[in-house]
C-alpha cells in the first residue's frame, strides 16, 4: 500500500466533463491511499482576495481549461487491475474543507423553482474551518458537512464527452450528503483504470440542494482504492458504517424511487438471500427513501436500510 497526493492544476484537472479517452493524471496500486485537493467556481463567484484564501490553482486553470459543465474536476486516477465489469470500491477516509469561503447560486431557469427568479443571486459564505461552521448572512452559523457532490468514474468509451451535470451509471453529480467521511462508495468500472475523479465540493447540503447549489468550497479528499473483482453489479451504490444505500437516478423523480427500491431489494437478496417479495416487503417496513436531489435534469433518490436488517 502506498499513498499519493494529488493537487489541482491545469494538467491535472478537467473542467465539467468525464471522458474515457483522458489522460491518467495518477496512477496507483488496488489498495493504495491517494489525497485529492479540488478547486471549485468561476471568475463571477470569487470573493475579495484580500480577504479570502483563493487557491493558487484556480486562476490558471480557469484561464487555461474551457468548461465544458459547471465542476472543475481532479483527476482520472487509474487503478490497476480494474477492468470493465469490475467494482471500484471506494473508500472515503476523509474529507476537509480547504479554503475560507464558499458560495451559493441562486440561477434563473434552474434550480426546483425554475420560475421564482429573474435574476442571478450570489452569496458569498465565509467558512471558520478551525469551528467547521459556515457564517450565514443574517449570523446563523451552519455545521459543516463536507462531502465531493462529484464522485466518479470515466463513462463507456461509446458514450464520448459526458457532462458532469447530470449523474449516471457511472456516478458523477450524486450530490449525495451521506457521503462524508467513513462512507464507503462502490461503481461499476466501463474502462482499464476505473479512471476516477472527483471535485464539486460542498460544505454542508439538504437532501435536495433545491436551488442548485451547496456551500461550494474547495476540499481535500483521502481515498482508498480496491478493485472488486467478486462484485458485478452495474449501478453506483454506498455504505455508511450503519446503513447500505441504493441509489436511483432519472429525469423523472417516481423513476428514481423505483429505481432505488429495485436495487436494495437486489441488495438484500444479494445479502440474505430473501425472496424478492419478502425484501420488498422489508424495504417498505425499515427502508427510508430519501430525495438526494431535485435539480441535475437527472434527479436522484436513494433509499437506506440499517445493516442490521439485511446481515449476510
Amino acid at each position: 500500500m502506498a499513498n499519493h497526493h494529488l493537487l489541482p492544476s491545469v494538467e491535472t484537472c478537467h473542467y465539467g466533463f468525464f471522458d474515457a479517452t483522458l489522460k491518467p493524471a495518477l496512477s496507483v496500486k488496488s489498495g493504495d491511499i491517494v489525497t485529492i485537493d479540488t478547486v471549485t467556481g468561476s471568475r463571477d463567484v470569487l470573493p475579495d482576495p484580500t480577504k479570502f484564501h483563493i487557491p493558487p490553482a484556480l486562476g490558471p486553470i480557469l484561464d487555461a481549461l474551457p468548461p465544458f459543465g459547471p465542476h472543475i474536476l481532479t483527476g482520472p486516477v487509474y487503478v490497476e487491475g480494474a477492468k470493465p465489469g469490475n467494482v471500484l470500491e471506494v473508500r472515503i477516509h476523509d474529507v476537509k474543507v480547504i479554503q475560507d469561503w464558499g458560495f451559493n447560486l441562486i440561477v434563473p431557469l434552474l434550480g426546483t423553482l425554475p420560475h421564482d427568479y429573474n435574476e442571478m443571486r450570489l452569496t458569498n459564505i465565509p467558512i471558520d474551518i478551525e469551528r467547521n461552521v459556515g457564517i450565514m448572512p443574517w449570523g446563523l452559523e451552519l455545521p459543516l458537512k463536507p462531502f465531493f457532490g462529484v464522485m466518479g468514474v470515466a463513462p463507456p468509451k461509446g458514450w464520448g464527452k459526458v457532462t458532469s451535470v447530470a449523474p449516471t451509471a457511472m456516478a458523477g453529480n450524486l450530490d449525495n450528503k451521506e457521503l462524508v467521511a467513513g462512507a464507503t462508495l462502490y461503481l461499476p468500472v466501463f474502462n482499464e483504470g476505473a479512471l476516477f475523479s472527483c471535485g464539486d465540493g460542498h460544505g454542508c447540503q439538504g437532501d435536495g440542494e433545491v436551488n442548485v447549489t451547496a456551500i461550494e468550497t474547495a476540499l481535500q479528499g483521502t481515498f482508498e482504492f480496491i478493485v472488486r473483482d467478486d462484485l458485478t453489479f452495474t449501478w453506483p451504490r454506498a455504505e455508511t458504517p450503519t446503513h447500505y444505500i441504493t441509489m436511483g437516478m432519472d429525469p423523472d423523480l417516481d423513476q428514481c424511487a423505483i429505481k432505488a427500491l429495485r436495487e436494495m431489494i437486489a441488495l438484500i437478496g444479494e445479502r440474505t438471500g430473501l425472496s424478492h417479495a419478502d425484501a420488498y416487503m422489508l424495504c417498505s417496513l425499515a427502508g427510508d427513501l430519501h430525495v438526494t436531489q431535485t435539480v441535475n435534469g437527472s434527479k436522484g433518490v436513494h433509499m437506506m436500510l440499517d445493516k442490521s436488517y439485511a446481515k449476510a
